[in-house]
């Protein structure tokens, strides 16, 4: 039998998701192929829930799931989608654990019957929260001495923990099958980490949060695979609500996706999925490339093009990819290829910067046109580079900077402001804090016409002065007194007593109506703070409203985890069961771990793309699909090009499909990192169309030598006269 799905191969940037597009369209516009496809094999369902008009699909119940591998693409493709059919389908793209997750709560009255619930809403835990409840679930089970057999701290320990339970669900393996699996897998050197008892801790887990109605990602995708996948009632569902499925990128899908696929397609249901050989960027973290690339054999296969013919990437991905077993001769790269090359990484740094900065000035191509890549990004090598390009009125944009919340003044200025209203949060402040909380609520209206960040009527001096003497520590009741207790209080000036004056009055006023319970919660009381003194007539700028929402954000999810924890604990010495001003001192103290970036919900510009030289990752590079004209490779001498690092969670390998529970040996990892590689070099060469600089210094930022795999590629291209500079 012909199968009439579709899947698509073919490398980055070769038009896999707009074939994709393409499919659908087509099959929205031929009605005959439509009915053929769609309905003869609905044999189940009713004539009546399929509404033709004008070779349509109308959508009634049956319907199309489209899939997209993260956030980004989900919303690329849904915008693609929209204008191919100019809107006439509603389409709602998905990633698949956000498919999971609405399926999850779609069901959960089917799942309470199954799993003998609680009857109550459920409620999603945030990674950072979810660390936060398991550490003080495992308290009394996590002791100095098995610390020290797992070799690592409690906070790395426990996210370890949980992250084995998300691998094993992405992998379809019970919660109770993980102890069996890192049985096997775990090397005997390693053995101490006791696979049993992290099971257990697991298994603990899980029954604590399903006792509560919480909800985490790997807790969700168990139930699904686990339960509704597998309940006839919800097979019945999928066939009566999908017709067709459209997924892209499946080799960054989790294994278990590829059995929801094939329940679809043995329902009759069509599909187009698009797979990319050299993808496979979430490997590591859930993704099984290898494994959904089983259900190719289920469709036609269409191959795209690869590299275009005399680009950049036909001529560099052989001889580059080559390089990694075969040393290469000087120059054997062509002269698009070139390397910067100094002693130390503050030179390279620099000199990076420099050729940029040129290059951009004398016209030879456009910020927006030039991306800087590496393996990994310090502090001091952002802060280095968008120091130096500002400085020429160069903007850099670093893609996914997620830093951490604390890290804005506003939020910290907002949290002291918290523990000056509720009492018992005296130990939490300090003069350093409130002389910034001075400086930041005192922000004139008129300070959004100006460039000057230090549009206060209190500068940073007299907010010094204040705190010095005008405030008064304690452990319960810190307070500010009035500005005469300082006896040279007429060094303030006018601007600034006024101002401090503003912010005492405010501050009392909310002392006063907490006391009388009138301040429904902290989130009211941020909030009255951010619309009292920071959006006071001032446009923020985009960066501190992301903060401001994310905080808003957070707190709101934090005091809505606390109040169901109060609802299903009785009212004991649980340790879980806590007052409002412990709550409020542990979501502070959460805050300044800086576990909690400021990623809010993103926003997209409207209009063209910023005019800024682009600053990533190499993950986070290709997992956003970026393409530039310019690349310059950081640290092309580093071995972090061939590991995994944050992309790669501990445990991944133990549960991809095609070794499910094998041991994991010094071998494979050498292998997996060979192969890495090889993905990583097609990828990104695709990804760049005209010139390649290869940074590289000889010393790391600690002053180790860098020997990496891509050091002979390094020797084998031409290094930049620097005194020349950039040449045409």
């Amino acid at each position: 039998m012909i199968s009439h799905s579709i899947w698509i191969v073919g490398s980055s940037r070769s038009g896999k998701t707009s074939r994709l597009v393409e499919q659908f369209g087509n099959w929205l516009q031929n009605k005959n192929q439509m009915y053929e496809l769609f309905y003869t094999k609905k044999v189940k369902m009713q004539a009546s829930t399929y509404i033709p008009q004008s070779g349509l699909i109308q959508q009634a119940k049956p319907g199309v799931l489209v899939l997209a591998a993260n956030d980004d693409n989900r919303r690329e493709f849904g915008d693609k989608i929209v204008t191919k059919t100019q809107g006439k389908y509603p389409v709602r793209v998905r990633t698949p654990l956000g498919f999971f997750q609405d399926d999850v709560i779609l069901f959960w009255p089917l799942l309470i019957q199954l799993l003998n619930l609680k009857a109550q809403f459920p409620v999603r835990l945030r990674p950072e929260t979810e660390q936060e409840l398991a550490t003080k679930l495992w308290k009394n089970q996590l002791d100095e001495d098995t610390l020290k057999l797992a070799g690592a701290h409690e906070y790395r320990f426990v996210r370890r923990i949980l992250d084995l339970m998300q691998l094993a669900a992405y992998s379809g393996t019970p919660c109770e099958e993980i102890a069996r699996i890192l049985q096997t897998s775990l090397e005997e050197n390693i053995a101490n980490l006791k696979p049993e008892f992290m099971a257990n801790l697991l298994l603990d887990w899980r029954n604590w949060c399903l006792e509560r109605g919480l909800l985490t990602y790997g807790i969700i995708t168990e139930l699904y695979t686990q339960y509704l996948l597998k309940n006839e009632h919800y097979q019945q569902y999928l066939a009566n609500r999908y017709q067709a499925v459209l997924a892209d990128d499946v080799d960054e899908y989790p294994g278990v996706v590829r059995d929801l696929l094939e329940l679809l397609l043995d329902q009759g249901a069509v599909g187009a999925f698009s797979y990319n050989s050299d993808g496979g960027v979430r490997l590591g973290l859930g993704a099984d490339p290898d494994y959904m690339a089983g259900l190719g054999r289920r469709c036609q296969v269409e191959t795209l093009p690869g590299f275009a013919l005399d680009s950049l990437a036909d001529r560099l991905a052989a001889p580059m990819v080559g390089s990694l077993s075969t040393p290469m001769g000087l120059s054997d790269l062509p002269p698009v290829v070139k390397s910067i090359q100094t002693t130390s990484r503050s030179q390279l740094l620099r000199h990076t910067a420099e050729v940029i900065g040129n290059a951009i000035k004398s016209g030879l191509v456009a910020a927006e046109d030039v991306a800087i890549i590496a393996p990994g990004l310090d502090a001091i090598a952002r802060y280095t580079l968008v120091e130096i390009l500002s400085k020429q009125n160069i903007s850099v944009e670093s893609l996914n900077d997620q830093r951490p919340l604390i890290s804005s003044p506003v939020i910290r200025a907002l949290l002291t402001m918290l523990a000056l209203v509720y009492p018992g949060l005296g130990r939490l402040v300090d003069r350093d804090a409130v002389a910034e909380m001075l400086v930041i609520l005192s922000r004139k209206p008129e300070s959004s016409e100006t460039s000057s960040p230090l549009s206060t009527n209190i500068d940073p001096v007299r907010a010094g002065l204040i705190a010095d003497y005008c405030f008064v520590p304690h452990p319960e009741h810190p307070n500010l007194l009035p500005v005469k207790a300082f006896e040279r209080w007429d060094r303030i000036g006018y601007a600034a007593t006024t101002a401090y004056t503003e912010i005492l009055q405010w501050l009392e006023k909310q002392r006063s109506q907490q006391e009388l319970r009138l301040i429904p919660s902290p989130i009211s009381l941020l909030d009255r703070a951010i619309q009292r003194f920071l959006w006071n007539g001032i446009n923020l700028p985009y960066e501190q409203l992301a903060a401001l929402r994310e905080l808003l954000e957070t707190a709101q999810h934090y005091w809505e985890i606390d109040t169901r924890l109060k609802q299903t604990t009785p009212n004991t010495s649980d340790a879980i069961n806590r007052l409002s001003t412990t709550t409020i001192a542990e979501f502070i103290q959460l805050l300044r771990q800086g576990t909690i970036t400021a990623n809010p919900y993103p926003l997209r510009s409207i209009g063209t793309n910023k005019k800024a030289v682009t600053l990533a990752t190499i993950f986070q590079y290709r997992a956003n699909r970026k393409f530039h004209r310019w690349h310059f490779w950081l640290d092309t001498g580093s071995p972090l090009w061939a590991k995994g690092g944050a992309a790669t969670l501990f445990g991944a390998p133990f549960f991809l499909q095609d070794r499910l529970g094998q041991p994991w040996t010094a071998e494979d990892e050498k292998l997996a990192e060979e192969t890495r590689l090889q993905r990583i070099l097609h990828d990104l060469l695709s990804r760049v169309s005209e010139r390649l600089y290869l940074c590289h210094s000889d010393l790391a930022v600690n002053g180790q030598e860098q020997l990496g795999p891509l050091l002979p590629l390094v020797h084998a291209c031409i290094p930049l006269d620097l005194k020349e500079g950039v040449e045409v």
